[in-house]
């Protein structure tokens, strides 16, 4: 008799291993198939990981799987290797692993295939005269072939059909039906490449990993679907990835049109429906070529010839909740197992993989200049604190006024950057300063002034506006650093009768909102465009010849050494924007910091220059690439179980940095910047070590956590996040 290997699917630490169980003879089981097996008193789903011959305890004390859930593997064999690699690099339980490789609609059994019944005329026989609308639904019948059930029960009714069914004049049919998802549709001509386009499809060829490095507006996405058509041609199947929702509608159009029903779609924002049924249409082989976003990294295609991650520098590509991992790395593993192509594209590359495209371990492909020949857009900076000391102490300046009055009388478009949603940020009082805060979360409240409520951007909790200070009683109540709505405010205000819109996660919240969003944007001139970072990048609208970036200095000041980095990325992306049809783009950015470096190199469109001096920068202070930045985070209810538990676990880190003391650089132990969220407290042990012995050292840290431990636990590695 056969022992199979089954993860249990409970995400509890004490059940994060592998438990035996006898294969009874009559089932045909196989690795990687949901089964349901006796758990203590309870019957509960599992995956089998590994079937083998014998066992290490006698058999006679195992018990037996009970059945099969679906009748096949569903988790495929890369998955289950994959699994092995993110628990041992990634300290992560196996079943929270195993989830992310299905549909959790799936998994729980809330959503199934979707069948459809059918009618059709069985045989042609006479009715009863006293039967007349058997009569009519026969004749209906004799006209329009196979119909569905439903449509004919509800025309001429139940009783009527359920007799002729009874009869056997009518017979009943079932067929899947899939859900589909919604797409524009646009014209799939294929263009013409760029000779730089075609060199850049000509070296993108072994199986290796590529850094694209295009400036925006340069074409990546035709060579994108050249390399992916090639891969086709040679029967492989491929993988595009981009970091935002609001990218899909756009990019998943111009794949439909140009590869058809063999693309699928996977992001958040489908239903659960869609979702499965995308799900299916990946994992029977029906769709080759998968557009998503990160989520997507995971999806079953077998026979992978290509993984494209553009925007690869995007923040967002990393997992910040659990389980916890970076899409590099996942898409690092699958190139290697299925010996495949890895590209990254981006205008503006993180530091690391720059990096690592100069030293040799990525191979380095450039498109320096736009597809359509203009020149980038201009970039005029705008000094805040000059606009004061003139007397505008409006949100906008002059200058931005001037270029939007401009837009509005030419009919063309505009966008506006903001990179906060909400009225403002925070209410406070001007008396005693108090600050309203989420009662479950250690952050200041963001007032929304549309529904008039204070809302937790963590949480998302929402508590009634402040009309009186309930420290000191003042009506005194001041408003906090503008978002994206009180933007749209102050242009109605300037620009009655415009038409205006606003992208950010409160107006994109409801299904199909990003693409009703854009696709009005596209069709409504002249017309202003207002959103947080889901405008910034991908987007490519002919009629915007103006971006406007209204406060350039919020990522600057973050406390995380890459905030300058993000900052040049975010100018960078969303100036692309402008320009990128026959009119020439123009870009108005606003600081209060018009000297700061990042400016000079951005307002030069100077990716190079940035980087050998952020680059230089990182590595005198023994910054990522050149160190690692590993945080080990804990977080429970109770804050002295976090305390008592964090300090056992640095103690034994310290243990580790005594071992490797020429390694360390830094290492402290603290309560997290956000101490509390979802009612949580959270405390963390920060450190950075050199490379040389990374990966040792990572394994020795990975012990340091008490398995027993009450607290919720996560490793990070280089985080892109520290509060």
């Amino acid at each position: 008799m056969k022992v199979a290997s089954v993860i249990i699917d409970q995400d509890a630490k004490a059940l994060d291993r592998e438990f035996e169980y006898l294969i009874p003879d009559e089932l045909e089981l196989k690795e990687g198939e949901r089964v349901m097996v006796p758990f203590g008193a309870r019957v509960i789903q599992g995956f089998i990981v590994e079937i083998k011959d014998n066992s290490s305890f006698e058999l006679t004390k195992l018990k037996s799987i009970l059945r099969s859930v679906d009748g096949f593997p569903v988790i495929k064999k890369e998955m289950l290797a994959l699994m092995k690699y993110m628990a041992d690099k990634l300290f992560l339980k196996l079943a929270s692993i195993l989830r992310l490789f299905l549909p959790s609609e799936m998994r729980t059994g809330k959503v199934k295939e979707l069948v459809e019944r059918y009618v059709s005329l069985n045989q042609d026989v006479e009715i009863p005269k006293n039967a007349k609308k058997q009569a009519v639904i026969v004749e209906f019948l004799k006209q329009h072939g196979k119909v569905k059930f439903s449509e004919v029960s509800n025309e001429f009714g139940y009783a009527p059909l359920s007799a002729l069914v009874k009869k056997g004049v009518v017979s009943v049919s079932y067929e899947e039906r899939k859900r589909s998802v919604e797409f524009d549709k646009i014209s799939g001509e294929k263009k013409a490449l760029t000779p730089l386009q075609q060199r850049a499809v000509d070296t993108i060829k072994e199986n290796k990993t590529y850094l694209l490095h295009g400036v925006t507006g340069s074409g990546k996405t035709e060579v994108y679907m050249n390399l992916i058509e090639r891969e086709l041609k040679n029967g492989k199947t491929a993988l595009m990835l981009v970091p935002e929702i609001s990218l899909t509608p756009q990019v998943l159009a111009n794949f439909k049109a140009r590869f058809g029903e063999e693309v699928a779609l996977i992001h958040s924002g489908l239903s659960a429906g869609e979702r499965f049924d995308e799900w299916r249409r990946i994992f029977f082989g029906e769709a080759k070529v998968v557009v998503g976003a990160r989520s997507a990294i995971f999806t079953p295609l077998e026979n992978l010839g290509i993984i494209i991650i553009d925007e690869e520098h995007e923040q967002s590509y990393i997992s910040e909740s659990n389980p916890r991992y970076d899409t590099h790395e996942i898409a690092e593993f699958r190139r290697k197992y299925n010996n495949s192509i890895l590209v990254l594209g981006s205008a503006t590359p993180s530091i690391e993989s720059y990096a690592k495209a100069l030293d040799g371990e990525y191979t380095l492909v450039e498109m320096p200049v736009r597809v359509n020949g203009m020149e980038m857009p201009k970039i005029v900076v705008v000094d805040m604190l000059n606009e004061l000391r003139h007397g505008n102490s409006e949100i906008f300046s002059i200058p931005l006024l001037a270029e939007l009055g401009s837009v509005v009388e030419r009919k063309k478009q505009a966008m506006i950057f903001i990179n906060r949603r909400g009225f403002s940020s925070f209410q406070r009082c001007r008396e005693c300063g108090y600050v309203a805060k989420c009662r479950d979360c250690d952050v200041s409240l963001v007032y929304h002034h549309y529904e008039n409520k204070l809302k937790c951007h963590y949480c998302g909790k929402r508590y009634k506006a402040l009309d009186i200070c309930p420290s000191c009683g003042s009506r005194n109540i001041k408003q906090g650093a503008i978002g994206t709505e009180r933007v749209v405010e102050e242009l109605k205000r300037f620009f009655p009768g415009v038409a205006i819109f606003r992208m950010d996660n409160d107006t994109t919240s409801t299904k199909g909102a990003h693409r009703s969003i854009l696709s009005q944007f596209r069709e409504t001139k002249p017309a202003i465009l207002v959103g947080t970072q889901m405008i910034a990048k991908g987007h490519d609208f002919e009629d915007v010849i103006l971006v406007g970036i209204v406060d350039a200095d919020q990522s600057l000041y973050q406390s995380d050494y890459r905030s300058i980095e993000r900052t040049f990325q975010l100018i960078t992306q969303v100036s692309g924007r402008a320009g990128r049809s026959k009119d020439q783009g123009k870009v108005i950015l606003q600081t209060y910091s018009p000297r700061h470096y990042v400016y000079h190199y951005a307002q030069n469109y100077d990716f190079k220059g940035f980087f050998k001096k952020e680059a230089n920068l990182r590595k005198v202070t023994n910054f990522p690439p050149y160190t690692k930045v590993l945080r080990i985070l804990f977080s429970h209810e109770d804050e002295n179980i976090v305390a008592k538990e964090i300090k056992v676990c640095y103690n034994n880190v310290q243990k580790v940095k005594e071992k490797f003391i020429d390694d360390f650089i830094y290492l402290d132990v603290m309560k997290s910047p956000l101490n509390r969220i979802k009612t949580k407290y959270r405390y963390q042990i920060l450190m950075r070590f050199k490379l040389a012995h990374a990966e040792e050292i990572e394994k020795e840290l990975f012990a340091c956590v008490d398995k027993k431990a009450k607290s919720s636990v996560f490793f990070e590695i280089n985080p892109q996040n520290l509060s």
